[in-house]
């Protein structure tokens, strides 16, 4: 009579039992979950630079995403630091000993020691003539840890030159395994993330590698992506698609900053827009026609209106800001001089208001950026526009990379360029690239009387208050002959979600991906 009420309790208590074991292993469940999200933390980063490469050794990108490093690399103060270097002596004018870091591994497992490092460079110069320019090495010694550089002539500043993204330390012995084709598209270095996909032009998914020296990394996954139009990574910005966005527009700033979970991040930075005048143009070879479109260039409206004060008027290639920046004043808009200028080399206008000469009207032709930086496509419109005023034709031609172009061509007479002109925290490398022949900035092969000896002097001293001294003397010949128009120092417009931890653009534009990034 009494067990069939004891029963239903007993089944009710069995059931309840059940039921509260579901809910429990639910909420198990749920907190694995929770975990398991927690750990697995993902950040997008969106650049506007698009590489259809990762050859650590011709593109910034391996560096860029945490792939590889380099020996020695910039601190906050633009100090050259260790990094997969310990320590470093010079020995002698010609020789440099490095002592590499104990206890690191590639991405593939294997050692890194000096054998290793000197394979890296050996890789190197044989695949980048701008990187065995910058090195001029003669020989390498590798014992255990320690490598020895030899170069082939003083080169004082030869630590500086490894700091440069070029620089970075591959594992060759990976390269040999895979083939190089493979290899370019997910190459292995020391760094914190490891490459899983490259899809060129587009995109890099990173995992992290595990067995990182430094520290494993916050972070499980980075998506990086390129895109060249500026619209487009602000807008993904907006809409919240990416956590970190590279060169916004300047005009959507307001709009952003009025988003709680979004702000933007103005770097100055230590890249210099400038045009590049066609030595083998017939139309710029008068030093007073260059010097007349340098009078044209209105770069107080190109910071106020274009970049909204995010920028800084430029009077050589260096931001003055620096220690061996230019301290002279900068070029204002000056119609009246320019037309005098160009009366002077023996032009007049004609009925139609355009300067000619001998029957022929001066028309320039002007390569642009397509794209990239959302400034480089409408600084040549605005320099266009004051140059029709004084009756000088521009006619701008949009490629992709005007470097690339002007080096295969000679149907131009400007050129815009970009460049990072001071990255290793010296002007020196810069000037060598840009002013000496076959340097890597010098597509158009640009000569200026009387620099070389200066930079002999300049790349033989160690003396740094010396080293800023020749490096300004350099800057007034380069100025005096108006080989470039230097038009601006661009700040860094970077958009950062609320979410992201510990990190903050640099204005070296090197160390995109590290161990330290993190989200809340």
């Amino acid at each position: 009579m009494h067990r069939q009420p004891l029963y239903r309790d007993m089944k009710r208590l069995w059931i309840l039992a059940i039921c509260l074991s579901a809910l429990l292993a639910g909420c198990a469940k749920d907190t694995d979950q929770s975990a398991k999200t927690d750990t697995h933390k993902k950040v997008t980063i969106i650049h506007s630079l698009p590489n259809e490469s990762m050859d650590p050794h011709n593109e910034w990108i391996a560096l860029r995403a945490g792939v590889t490093e380099t020996l020695v690399r910039l601190n906050e103060k633009m100090e050259v630091s260790p990094w997969l270097a310990s320590a470093w002596e010079a020995k002698d004018e010609r020789t440099w000993s490095f002592t590499i870091r104990e206890g690191i591994t590639f991405q593939d497992g294997t050692k890194l020691d000096a054998a290793a490092v000197k394979a890296s460079f050996e890789r190197g110069m044989k695949d980048s003539e701008a990187l065995s320019a910058g090195l001029k090495l003669q020989s390498m010694e590798a014992n255990g840890q320690e490598l020895t550089f030899t170069t082939k002539e003083p080169h004082p500043a030869f630590p500086t030159e490894l700091v440069h993204p070029t620089a970075s330390i591959m594992s060759v012995a990976a390269e040999n395994k895979l083939g190089k084709e493979a290899f370019n598209k997910a190459p292995v270095g020391t760094g914190p993330f490891q490459v899983v996909q490259f899809i060129p032009g587009q995109e890099i998914t990173l995992d992290r590698y595990d067995g990182y020296w430094d520290g494993i990394a916050k972070l499980s996954t980075v998506k990086f992506l390129f895109n060249g139009d500026a619209n487009v990574r602000t807008l993904a910005f907006q809409s919240k698609q990416a956590d970190i966005v590279y060169h916004l527009a300047p005009e959507a700033l307001t709009t952003i900053e009025s988003d709680q979970q979004l702000s933007v991040q103005s770097v100055t930075s230590l890249r210099t827009h400038y045009f590049t005048y066609n030595p083998k143009s017939a139309s710029v070879s008068d030093i007073r026609v260059r010097r007349a479109i340098d009078m044209l260039i209105d770069r107080d409206t190109i910071v106020k209106d274009i970049m909204l004060g995010h920028a800084l008027p430029a009077n050589g290639p260096f931001n003055k800001t620096l220690p061996f920046g230019n301290d002279g004043g900068v070029q204002q808009l000056d119609q009246a001089e320019a037309q005098k200028l160009l009366e002077s080399a023996g032009y007049k206008k004609n009925g139609d208001g355009k300067l000619e000469k001998d029957g022929k009207p001066l028309v320039l032709k002007l390569i642009a950026f397509s794209g990239i930086n959302p400034e480089l496509p409408l600084i040549p419109l605005l320099v266009q526009s004051e140059a029709a005023k004084a009756g000088v034709t521009i006619e701008i031609r949009a490629v992709e990379y005007p470097d690339v172009y002007i080096k295969d061509h000679s149907d131009w007479d400007l050129s815009t360029s970009s460049y990072l002109t001071s990255p290793r925290g010296d002007g020196g490398s810069f000037l060598n690239s840009a002013y000496l022949p076959g340097g890597s900035y010098n597509a158009a092969n640009v000569q200026v009387d009387n620099l070389e000896p200066i930079l002999m002097e300049l790349n033989s001293t160690g003396d740094v208050q010396k080293r800023s001294q020749l490096t300004q003397q350099a800057v007034q010949v380069i100025n005096e002959a108006r080989v470039h128009s230097f038009i601006i120092h661009p700040n860094i417009l970077v958009g950062v979600h609320n979410r992201i931890m510990n990190w903050r653009p640099g204005a070296e534009e090197f160390y995109l991906v590290t161990n330290k990034l993190d989200v809340q």
